[in-house]
């Protein structure tokens, strides 16, 4: 069986994965520098549920080591939640809303330069003829001071009601989100800053890291968010894998691993999108991928439908199209697809080589979604009309894909993870300033 693998290998790479249709070895000009000092801050303040309103879950419960930098389930519950990825349950004192409506992305190599669209639906670009250098949703409420898009990133989970704010009047921070003060004396960002810089040891810390702090002027919410960028920067930084070993000549991928980049950069197509040394164009593109529950949408719609990057851009060709996601670990980053439809990568790689049997056939058993009641998840497969909509917008794949092709692609897949990036550098701290539970 393995001369059979390894011939087919050989094969696919010769007419297929030629030295010119592979990336460049990733290098450290393609990042960001970090100061130690400023990774140090960052690495408290996500690990610290002091940044939610209702001080009880910090960056890291919806992206945690363990899980990937991600959480595990389909669909996330934030605020109204209790326990730690696929285990998170609703707080019966405190129910949630609703559950977050798209999957916790994955953090690896964000401190690229190369990364300048963040999100599902991209609505935060990097726009250099901005006074911010940013286009978001809060145009001309956008505060300045923010180093990157990465950095712009952090603002809209804290301001979340689902995620870390809290509902309604829970705490002052959900309070400001409502009234819709965000900047500014008493707005969200200003009540958190406040927090954070109330305790002394974040104080000195700030003092070390930023000089104009250092020199007087208040901790914000920019200088918090800019800490934080720098250690998901420094921290996720993945080009160690068996595959940048194998770009950078030091040790070559050989059986079905081989087998799988040659399909990967041939006949499967897959690098047409997942280009580059992060194996992605940045680009929007519909799929196909069954919509599972809330959808995203106004608490004033009543629709349940994920258009994905139209919502941003209003162009109706944008219908269905959700970000190329960056496949570094991403055997480690279950389940897939903008709304976790999928358990597993084999699954989620036969639902590309054919979208309409996927939808048609789609197992509603792997969704991964802690218990919540009175929560109808499946509006949208339940309806002929809305499904339809996803597969009309849906790019057709260059062909479906066999079991054997796709467990070439997986072995392929696999070696793409990074042993440093999955443990990171700093790991989780023995504590944090603020004396707050880590979710560990």
């Amino acid at each position: 069986m393995r001369r059979m693998v390894v011939g087919l290998a050989t094969v696919l790479v010769s007419h297929s994965a030629g030295a010119g249709d592979l990336p460049a070895p990733v290098t450290d000009d393609l990042y960001r520098p970090v100061a130690p000092a400023e990774a140090e801050l960052g690495h408290l303040l996500f690990w610290d549920p002091i940044l939610s309103g209702n001080r009880n879950i910090s960056c890291a419960t919806c992206h945690h080591p363990r899980f990937g930098t991600s959480d595990g389930l389909s669909l996330g519950l934030g605020e109204g939640g209790t326990g730690l990825g696929p285990d998170r349950v609703t707080d019966p004192a405190n129910l949630p809303e609703q559950r977050i409506p798209r999957n916790a992305t994955a953090l690896f190599n964000l401190g690229a330069t190369e990364f300048g669209v963040m999100f599902h639906d991209g609505r935060i670009e990097a726009d250099p003829a901005r006074a911010s250098g940013l286009r978001t949703p809060l145009e001309e409420d956008m505060m300045l001071g923010f180093d990157n898009v990465l950095s712009a990133q952090t603002m809209f989970p804290v301001l979340s009601p689902d995620e870390m704010a809290g509902h309604y009047a829970e705490n002052d921070v959900a309070k400001a989100v409502r009234q819709g003060r965000l900047t500014g004396p008493g707005g969200a960002w200003d009540i958190i800053a406040n927090r954070v810089a109330a305790i002394p040891k974040y104080r000195a810390m700030f003092k070390a890291v930023y000089p104009e702090v250092a020199a007087g002027r208040p901790i914000s919410f920019t200088d918090i968010s800019n800490a934080v960028a720098a250690f998901v920067g420094f921290e996720w930084r993945s080009d160690e894998s068996s595959f940048d070993a194998h770009l950078r000549k030091e040790a070559a991928l050989d059986g079905p691993a081989l087998a799988g980049m040659g399909l990967f950069y041939g006949s499967a197509g897959c690098s047409g999108c997942h280009s580059g040394p992060f194996l992605t164009d940045h680009d929007f593109h519909a799929m196909g991928v069954p919509q599972i529950g809330p959808g995203k949408s106004e608490r004033f719609e009543s629709h349940a439908r994920d258009i994905g990057r139209m919502r941003v851009t209003g162009r109706a060709e944008d219908a269905f199209a959700f970000r190329t996601p960056s496949l570094r670990n991403v055997a480690a980053t279950a389940p897939y697809g903008h709304d976790g439809a999928y358990a597993t990568l084999p699954g989620f790689l036969a639902a590309h080589g054919d979208a309409e049997a996927a939808l048609a056939d789609y197992d509603r058993h792997q969704a991964v979604l802690a218990p919540l009641e009175d929560v109808a998840d499946w509006r949208v497969l339940d309806d002929p009309a809305e499904t339809a909509k996803i597969l009309a917008a849906a790019v057709p794949a260059a062909k479906p894909l066999s079991k054997a092709e796709i467990a070439a692609l997986v072995a392929f897949l696999d070696a793409l993870s990074d042993p440093v990036a999955l443990k990171g550098r700093l790991g989780s701290p023995a504590s944090v300033p603020s004396g707050l539970p880590i979710d560990r």
